[in-house]
Parts: structure tokens; C-alpha cells; sequence
């Protein structure tokens, strides 16, 4: 059974969307980066669906990135689907210090 990083890795190779429950509200969202941060790995997401505690903007909206701990993601899974985006990678100099894989295009 892959982990989650695993997952994670794949969909960002393969622009797969990930499905996830992270603190306690389930998330749909787009992986663009994952590496660590500090000791802990981490990863930039753009979320388009699902829940979130600050409330997600259109699609589209630079305020849809995420920043999250792969340690604290539950019941992940990833699926082919409709990648999503904002022109503007806003956060990934400081979400992700060592960076292992990300979108180039």
C-alpha cells in the first residue's frame, strides 16, 4: 500500500487530483509541490472543493493555496480529473524548504 507522500508524489507527476480529510474537513485539492519543511515533509496544494476553515474563493483565486503537513492528511486517495490552478504560485519559497518534485508547467 503506497503512503501517503506516495500519492501525493504520483498526482503531482501525473496531474492527479487528491481527495483528503485534514483537520477534520474533507479536502479536494491540486498538488504542485512536496518536499519538506524543517524535518516534516510538506506539500503546496491549490484547493478547489470541499471544506475549509477560511472558506475557499472561486476557482481560480489566489487564495486557494494550501500549505499542509503530509503527517496530518487522512483517508488520501488521488483520481484523474480537471487540474486546477491560479496564475500565481504564491506560496512555494516558504511552504516547501527542500523541494523533491513539483509542477513545471
Amino acid at each position: 500500500m503506497p503512503t501517503t507522500y506516495e500519492i501525493v508524489k504520483d498526482a503531482i507527476q501525473n496531474k492527479k487530483i487528491i481527495h483528503a480529510i485534514y483537520k477534520s474537513k474533507e479536502r479536494i485539492m491540486c498538488p504542485h509541490c512536496l518536499g519538506t519543511k524543517g524535518s516534516r515533509q510538506q506539500t503546496l496544494f491549490y484547493q478547489f472543493a470541499g471544506e475549509s476553515s477560511t472558506g475557499l474563493q472561486p476557482d481560480g483565486s489566489a487564495n486557494n493555496w494550501r500549505c499542509l503537513f503530509i503527517d496530518e492528511l487522512s483517508n488520501v486517495w488521488s483520481e484523474a480529473g480537471n487540474w486546477h490552478t491560479a496564475p500565481n504560485h504564491s506560496r512555494p519559497n516558504t511552504c516547501v524548504d527542500n523541494v523533491d518534485v513539483e509542477i513545471t508547467d
